[in-house]
């Protein structure tokens, strides 16, 4: 595959195909029909089984450790995951045993990265490595792929504005997007990208996860539409892992590079797949930013995605629940069905019947995890006391000032663990209970 994205409005008019898919043959595509899995691994990693097509979306299993460990830079202090005390590792065994869960002995086809940041694409050179994926992402994600001695052409870049088929009457249509914050957080939010692959530190190894470090969003995000034909019909789902409804409708300027901006993008993606609605939006940004995305997309469906918090332990299973009131308000009255997880490794399947959920259970076994995560009381009272339970945007993004964060610190700082002191709530001001 070459980068083919024009930039400003011929990308936004123009999308061009790029044939990298493996070879099926007519009758394996037969058998598999329409059929498509999307299995949510925690934060926005995703895995997608279409027929024998499979690809993982980011990976990210390592965690780092939260602030302290990430602190903000001088004369920014909206900008919490700025900079890092030290270089860390990927957890490779963690990746390694979901590689194992997840594929057991099938064949890894795709990683797509959606941005550039610890979060998405720390461990998705690992997932390659491990498997023999190539990467789809930005440039900075290949710059980082670079540094872990990836081999040569394994990550391609994307730019936004490209027509992939996958193979197995997949194709996929890049739409640059922008990433959630705002002038409030400059170095998490505004599009940047390396220059080049960032260099291991020389004692202790690894890398640093700062957004102003080592792992940039690289250039805004990359989002993806998603259209699975076979037999004359059409299946289709929308996945952005971060959006900001601060700048949705602005261009997109990387180095002098106009990308066109992300409502304008999509837009044009839609129109190029010849789509009105999609059968699935799997979405981030709350109320604000699907008030600007549902018009343009109409989804039957919406999925949430990067909900659960940027520092949790994987192996404890889903944190806590999904809650937000005013996002459900509004999908109520679109007519739009809200469908949360209630687990890592929960399963959507998407057919031409439209989207149902299943457990899952083997590979929930095979990691450990219930098939439904079980709460206590203590849980369940703290999150009646909420309009949310949103950590800020989806990068955590307003953590300090979030309701459910400072509920979640009491909780995981009391020795009980699990007896959340609900007189803290009291403390809250009543205008900030929906942040």
């Amino acid at each position: 595959m070459k980068n083919i994205c024009a930039p400003s409005a011929l990308f936004l008019s123009l999308f061009l195909a790029v044939g990298i898919g493996p070879a099926r043959a007519e009758d394996d595509r037969a058998g598999s029909g329409p059929k498509v899995e999307m299995t949510w691994m925690s934060i926005a990693n995703w895995y997608f089984r279409i027929g024998d097509l499979r690809i993982v979306m980011d990976g990210y299993i390592t965690r780092l450790p939260g602030p302290p460990f990430f602190f903000a830079p001088p004369g920014d202090p909206g900008d919490i995951y700025g900079l890092t005390l030290g270089p860390r590792s990927v957890d490779t065994p963690a990746v390694s045993r979901v590689v194992d869960a997840v594929l057991e002995d099938a064949k890894l086809d795709y990683l797509l990265a959606g941005h550039s940041h610890f979060d998405h694409s720390w461990d998705t050179p690992t997932w390659s490595r491990l498997t023999g994926a190539p990467i789809i992402g930005g440039l900075s994600t290949c710059l980082q792929a670079t540094s872990q001695n990836l081999p040569a052409g394994r990550c391609k870049v994307i730019l936004g504005g490209e027509r992939l088929d996958l193979g197995n009457g997949v194709t996929v249509r890049v739409v640059r997007f922008n990433h959630s914050g705002n002038n409030t957080n400059p170095i998490q939010h505004f599009a940047r990208e390396l220059s080049a692959p960032p260099t291991p530190d020389p004692v202790l190894g690894g890398f640093r996860g700062g957004v102003g470090e080592d792992y940039p969003n690289g250039g805004g995000g990359r989002a993806f539409l998603f259209t699975v034909q076979h037999r004359g019909a059409t299946t289709s789902f929308f996945v952005q892992n971060s959006a900001s409804a601060y700048d949705l409708d602005k261009d997109i300027i990387v180095d002098g590079v106009n990308y066109g901006a992300p409502l304008a993008n999509l837009k044009a993606a839609m129109a190029d797949a010849g789509l009105t609605s999609v059968d699935a939006w799997i979405g981030t940004g709350g109320l604000a930013v699907a008030q600007l995305i549902v018009p343009v997309i109409h989804p039957k469906v919406y999925i949430p995605n990067h909900w659960d918090g940027l520092f949790n332990p994987f192996w404890g299973g889903l944190p806590f629940p999904f809650k937000d009131d005013s996002l459900s308000a509004f999908l109520d009255a679109e007519g739009i069905p809200l469908m949360p997880q209630h687990q890592y490794m929960d399963t959507y399947v998407l057919t031409e019947a439209g989207v149902s959920m299943t457990p899952n259970h083997e590979m929930k076994r095979r990691l450990g995890f219930a098939d439904v995560q079980p709460f206590g009381t203590a849980m369940l009272d703290a999150l009646g006391e909420v309009a949310s339970t949103s950590y800020g945007d989806d990068c955590g993004e307003s953590t300090v000032t979030s309701p459910w964060a400072r509920i979640m610190l009491t909780q995981f700082s009391n020795p009980a663990h699990g007896s959340v002191d609900l007189r803290k709530l009291a403390a809250i001001p009543q205008g900030t209970m929906g942040n």
